[in-house]
């Protein structure tokens, strides 16, 4: 209820005296009288104003309406648990955890010895909850205790970190091992040269020499190809802006591939006319790697086809079909992998890295193409990269190919 203010007479007073005062020591009778006026006119407008309204102090009691509209489209997932139950989930959280979990225990939400224990604590902290909705994945559950028996909880995906990190793993798992295997071979064979003291006949040592060279070309092919998926990778993320005719440097980077030694075995179908945005330096990487590929793999004999032609769907496509012995259907989903390989002693033997098809979809990805393998047991494989061409892109005019 408003009370009662009373006018301040004692600072009227007060005024009338300073302006009395001012007349005597000489100040114009008007000046004083007009200081009065002021004085007394402020008085009364502090007096009349109204009390200004003074917002009600909190009492502490949960506004669960409010909570659950400021926190709704966080994209963060969001809960508040009241009393050991889920009162409030956002929208992010009810699409992780189902629209269930609202009035669900939060031993039942969880199910999970170490974000169950946190919870039950009531104490703020942190705990890592692992298969919170797959098996491999990893969450961290962040508990803020607000008052008594109510908290906010914040889950965090890791499952990505930890992906990166287990594959940076692996990926130096393999290259040492496969790094390794060659180096043993060369520094066993340089030993026994070394012991035998010139004493071992012409023709072993020529066989260990040729070991030797080929131990450490394999070694450096193996160099060079983590090189240039280390660069590919680094690369992924800028858009190429060159303008390519795809033609010519299909054609020539088929050739390259196939060396003097087997031409024969390539027969070249390109369509002229084809323009994409792109880096030459790794269009030609990934048409040598395919060629390189069917060949090393393809029926001895048997002849490696390289298509380009223009999709009604504004893209080139290149496809590279070898004649071989297939590739089982089980493995065609792990052929980019890193040191992935269907015949390990076969790979070996013909040189082969494990790292070829892995600098393919790097490429393929950097140019915002599509890469797709097909093969059947017994008829052979293909390898069927597109790639979006250039708006009205020019006409190359390459030479015919091999044929």
């Amino acid at each position: 209820m408003e009370q009662d203010r009373a006018f301040p007479v004692a600072s009227l007073a007060l005024a009338a005296i300073a302006s009395v005062a001012m007349g005597i020591a000489g100040a114009p009778w008007w000046l004083a009288f007009a200081v009065f006026l002021v004085w007394a006119g402020s008085l009364w407008l502090a007096v009349a104003a109204p009390p200004r309204a003074v917002e009600p102090v909190s009492n502490g009691t949960f506004n669960r309406d409010d909570m659950g509209e400021f926190i709704e489209h966080a994209g963060t997932p969001l809960l508040v648990a009241e009393n050991g139950r889920i009162s409030i989930a956002n929208k992010a959280a009810r699409n992780l955890l189902g629209a269930h979990v609202l009035g669900q225990d939060i031993r039942v939400a969880f199910r999970h010895p170490e974000a169950v224990s946190l919870l039950e604590r009531g104490q703020s902290g942190q705990a890592a909850v692992q298969g919170l909705v797959r098996r491999r994945d990893i969450w961290i559950l962040n508990f803020q205790r607000l008052t008594d028996g109510l908290g906010v909880i914040e889950l965090l995906n890791q499952t990505a970190e930890a992906d990166i990190s287990r594959a940076h793993t692996d990926f130096v798992a393999n290259a040492s091992h496969e790094l390794r295997t060659p180096l043993s071979s060369i520094i066993g064979y340089v030993e026994t040269l070394r012991e035998d003291g010139g004493k071992a006949p012409p023709e072993m040592r020529r066989k260990f020499l040729d070991t030797v060279l080929s131990e450490a070309k394999r070694l450096q092919n193996l160099v060079n190809d983590l090189m240039s998926l280390s660069r590919v990778e680094a690369e992924k993320h800028d858009l190429p802006q060159e303008e390519l005719p795809l033609r010519e440097l299909v054609e020539t980077a088929a050739r390259d591939a196939a060396g003097p030694d087997r031409q024969d075995r390539v027969t070249l179908d390109c369509t002229g006319g084809i323009a994409i945005r792109g880096d030459a330096r790794q269009i030609e990487q990934l048409v040598r790697n395919l060629v390189d590929n069917a060949l090393k793999y393809g029926a001895a004999g048997e002849t490696v086809t390289v298509t380009l032609r223009r999709l009604p769907e504004a893209e080139a496509e290149l496809t590279v079909t070898d004649k071989g012995e297939g590739i089982a259907p089980e493995h065609l989903p792990h052929l980019t992998r890193r040191f992935y390989r269907t015949d390990p002693s076969r790979s070996r033997a013909s040189g082969g890295t494990g790292l070829g098809l892995a600098i393919v979809k790097h490429i393929v990805e950097r140019h915002r193409g599509r890469l797709d393998i097909q093969s059947k047991l017994g008829q052979g494989t293909s390898v069927i990269v597109r790639i979006p061409l250039v708006e009205g892109g020019e006409a190359d005019t390459a030479p015919e190919g091999l044929s």
